[in-house]
């Protein structure tokens, strides 16, 4: 694969990867607002709930009052049932008109609690749903989160590392150049020593106080006077 072409597909990739990761923000973004509108609807089905629940009371006091009512008449039907007749049996039909509403409202009352008995759990299943969909969603972004943080450690101590390193070899270079300038230091200063002692030697001989180079004739006589 030739160097451009390589070029081209490390391109393509990169811009593969960017489109990604725009595309899975996004759908972050998209995820947050459904679980914003969900929790919307569900205030809406608890309030539906609630009406539904406030029906069934009414329901029940209904049924509970008729059921009154019926005992009530039946009563007096037997109250009546040796002194008037006719006004027991009109106790009688009161009581069956009675028992028709109660068994109507009792229908009512059983639609109601049955309904409100499925939305409730319809309510309690779309919750759980939607909390672990919010622990999802949350535990995503913490994760990109902790993961970009890596990356950006990672990366400044792949940086430091490099830096650390530059500086390690300045620093030895530094040393190696004021360990070769003490030298030259100290080989300057022997020199100058040397020179310099040199010269006193050399202006006491002429003074005639020390040495000098011994002539033959001083040596003859040191070795005759052996």
């Amino acid at each position: 694969m030739s160097v451009w072409k390589k070029l081209i597909t490390a391109v393509k990739g990169g811009v593969t990867e960017a489109a990604e990761s725009v595309a899975d923000s996004q759908a972050i973004r998209i995820l947050e607002q459904e679980i914003r509108e969900a929790k919307e609807e569900l205030r809406k089905s608890d309030h539906a709930r609630t009406q539904i629940l406030a029906k069934c009371k009414l329901s029940q006091q209904k049924v509970d009052s008729l059921q009154q009512s019926i005992a009530t008449y039946e009563t007096h039907a037997r109250q009546a049932a040796d002194k008037d007749r006719q006004l027991a049996l009109d106790c009688a039909q009161k009581v069956v008109e009675l028992r028709n509403d109660m068994d109507t409202e009792q229908k009512y009352l059983d639609q109601f609690q049955q309904s409100e008995k499925k939305l409730a759990a319809n309510i309690s299943q779309a919750k759980a749903n939607l909390r672990r969909l919010e622990q999802q969603v949350d535990m995503v972004k913490a994760t990109e989160s902790v993961q970009k943080a890596q990356v950006a450690v990672s990366s400044r101590h792949l940086g430091a590392n490099s830096k650390m390193k530059t500086a390690t070899e300045s620093l030895d270079r530094i040393q190696k150049r004021q360990t070769m300038r003490s030298a030259e230091l100290e080989a300057a200063e022997e020199l100058a020593s040397q020179e310099s002692s040199d010269d006193l030697e050399s202006r006491l001989a002429s003074a005639g106080i020390k040495g000098g180079k011994a002539s033959a004739d001083d040596e003859l006589s040191r070795i005759l006077g052996q």
